[in-house]
């Protein structure tokens, strides 16, 4: 396929995926009553909402929890995964069932581990902390993760880990210094892909930080809606300054999640 014809493929797709980008800014910059009237650009432009958006909420405690916590929880998440991932690439048979059983448990709806997990922050005093948050939005990833590196750790060949083994390393030590760096491009693709996810995470956001100083940024988005009022060119204005720094990080990133997702992919 050239060059020319992929371009003109994939542009208008570009252009859609850019629509709700666009939309969101032109929000920002419209006062209510103009939403209201439709349209997808401001009649008038209003700059109001910046000003006011970072009045009504502290903005930047809240966007640097939503950072706290993502990161926080990647390096839980891979903690755990990392030798989890290890472990059923390599049992046999009961590597496979701790996989199918990490799997399942993934496909049970969320909402349903908000009553006990709340009652275990509240025992161990860590509800209404980015501690707590942290604890709970990084074992929630590890499915994923252990999901994603089982498949690179299975394209390693064993017989490396046999000749480590010779060379007078332990299990940690063939972990540490043979597997993990030969599965670094699935380490780094899962651990973005898991801060995506920790980054979005509302649900156990909003049930485990009820206090303000500990909210995150979905939370945050959350705030502005009424139970009449929508405070759209407000939560236009918060969605942009969240989004804003996750899609510089992906575009940073992009060739080695595509590099590490694509690794995985082939034999």
């Amino acid at each position: 396929m050239s060059r020319r014809l992929l371009t003109a493929l994939l542009a208008p797709v570009a252009v859609l995926m850019a629509v709700p980008l666009v939309y969101i800014v032109s929000l920002s910059l419209r006062s209510r009553d103009d939403v209201l009237n439709g349209g997808l650009l401001p009649s008038e432009v209003f700059w109001r909402n910046w000003p006011d958006t970072f009045g009504a909420i502290d903005l930047p405690r809240h966007l640097a929890n939503s950072w706290v916590v993502a990161a926080g929880a990647v390096a839980l998440t891979l903690a755990i995964a990392v030798p989890a991932a290890h472990y059923t690439a390599r049992a046999r048979r009961s590597g496979e069932r701790l996989l199918s059983l990490v799997l399942a448990s993934y496909c049970a709806p969320p909402v349903v581990a908000v009553l006990p997990l709340f009652y275990l922050l509240r025992t161990t005093g860590l509800n209404n902390t980015l501690a707590g948050l942290v604890l709970v939005t990084g074992l929630a990833n590890v499915p994923v993760a252990v999901w994603l590196l089982d498949g690179f750790v299975r394209r390693v060949p064993q017989e490396i880990e046999e000749a480590a083994w010779l060379d007078g390393l332990g299990g940690w030590g063939v972990l540490r210094h043979v597997i993990a760096p030969l599965i670094a491009p699935g380490i780094v693709a899962s651990g973005l892909i898991c801060f995506f996810l920790g980054y979005n995470e509302l649900l156990f956001a909003l049930s485990f930080a009820q206090e303000t100083s500990v909210q995150t940024l979905p939370v945050a988005l959350s705030l502005f809606q009424g139970d009449r009022n929508i405070q759209f060119g407000r939560q236009a204005v918060a969605s942009i300054v969240g989004v804003a720094p996750v899609y510089v990080l992906a575009l940073l990133a992009q060739r080695r999640l595509v590099a590490g997702l694509s690794a995985g992919a082939v034999k």
